[in-house]
């Protein structure tokens, strides 16, 4: 009997290892394209990354589903080639989501409440750009111009 706990146990947490390695990253693809931009989901995750890589982490504090200008944001910059482009060998992406009708698992939301408490984001969208250490650089929201003047908006940010 105490075998067959064990083994459940082990095959319950691998499942939830595997679970949780799925939804750390979030990839988007511009509709008819093949051009996907990962945004992780895990702070850790894109600290590893941006040591790696030596690049700065822009995160978005976001209501995905249900908060305009967080919409907004997405639609008129986030998914834009120009801000593909530089993202892709600039920056790591981080999607922090507060989602109202998508479904997330309860320890994902007490993770993204935690880190909305950590970097006292009191409204949305929130973005922070971080050191690869965790460590807020700078902070904005959204901006008007679409894509090419975000870039613009986010190298002036990261030249400070």
């Amino acid at each position: 009997m105490l075998k067959k706990t064990v083994a459940w146990a082990v095959i319950l947490a691998s499942v939830a290892l595997m679970s949780c390695r799925a939804e750390d990253k979030k990839e988007a693809a511009e509709p008819g394209g093949d051009s996907k931009l990962v945004w992780l989901t895990s702070l850790e995750t894109a600290k590893t990354e941006a040591a790696a890589k030596k690049l700065p982490i822009l995160v978005d504090f976001s209501g995905s589903d249900w908060c305009g200008w967080c919409i907004r944001l997405d639609k008129e910059v986030f998914s834009k080639p120009a801000f593909k482009d530089y993202a892709k060998d600039n920056l790591v992406l981080l999607l922090i989501d507060f989602p109202q009708r998508d479904s997330q698992s309860d320890e994902i939301k007490k993770v993204n409440r935690a880190l909305a408490e950590q970097f006292n984001v009191r409204g949305f969208p929130a973005v922070l750009l971080l050191s690869a250490e965790g460590k807020e650089l700078a902070r904005t929201g959204y901006q008007a111009g679409g894509p090419e003047a975000y870039v613009k908006h986010l190298k002036v940010l990261l030249k400070k």
